[in-house]
């Protein structure tokens, strides 16, 4: 369920999955990350007070910053999603996209009846070890048993708006140590394995 920094940049060309909660466009709006928009990319030291979610409820607000820091928790190399603003970025979405608000508030009431059902509680109110054992269960599709497909459909949508919220926030982009265009004056062509590889030779 957890994401490598190293493959990063494979989830974030997975996102028309995103498509079903409405972030399939979102890496194609990176001045929203630069300004006024609270998204991903302020985090929690650049936000001037507490910031009001203006789609989800304030359980589901908690429930959102819990499971994006299961996909994305902090480390010793950057801060969790909840640090990126990431759920600041979804709720953004979900008010810029409004065909994702039924699939995003119908999982997360899913995951709230699954938690329930096994351990009579929501999910923001079980252990960090029960959490994690029913993250368990629909983070890996293939291993995934059909009882749990809408919640499988669910987290995945969830992932990749956590990833691709992250990955495109200033945090994340320092993550990725990703430089731009910058010239390379010293640049002498194509190493000779290149060539190799292709099978041509240097003109």
């Amino acid at each position: 369920m957890y994401i490598t920094r190293r493959n990063a940049l494979k989830i974030i060309g997975a996102t028309p999955v995103a498509a079903g909660i409405g972030l399939a466009e979102a890496t194609a709006e990176p001045e929203a990350h630069q300004h006024g928009t609270p998204v991903a990319g302020r985090g929690a030291a650049g936000r001037k007070g507490a910031y009001k979610p203006k789609f989800f409820t304030p359980h589901e607000w908690a429930t959102v910053a819990l499971l994006a820091n299961i996909v994305i928790p902090k480390d010793e190399k950057s801060g969790s999603a909840t640090d990126a603003g990431v759920p600041e970025f979804i709720d953004f979405m979900m008010t810029d996209r409004p065909e994702g608000q039924v699939p995003m508030r119908g999982g997360l009431r899913w995951l709230d009846a699954e938690s329930h059902s096994r351990f009579g509680k929501s999910f923001r109110e079980v252990t960090d070890a029960q959490r994690t054992a029913l993250v368990d269960d629909i983070a890996y599709p293939r291993k995934a048993t059909p009882e749990f497909s809408h919640g499988v459909a669910f987290f995945s949508r969830f992932r990749d708006a956590v990833a691709t919220g992250f990955f495109t926030s200033r945090m994340g982009i320092q993550d990725l140590q990703y430089m731009g265009n910058v010239p390379s004056p010293g640049w002498d062509g194509c190493p000779d394995n290149c060539y190799t590889h292709l099978g041509v030779t240097k003109a």
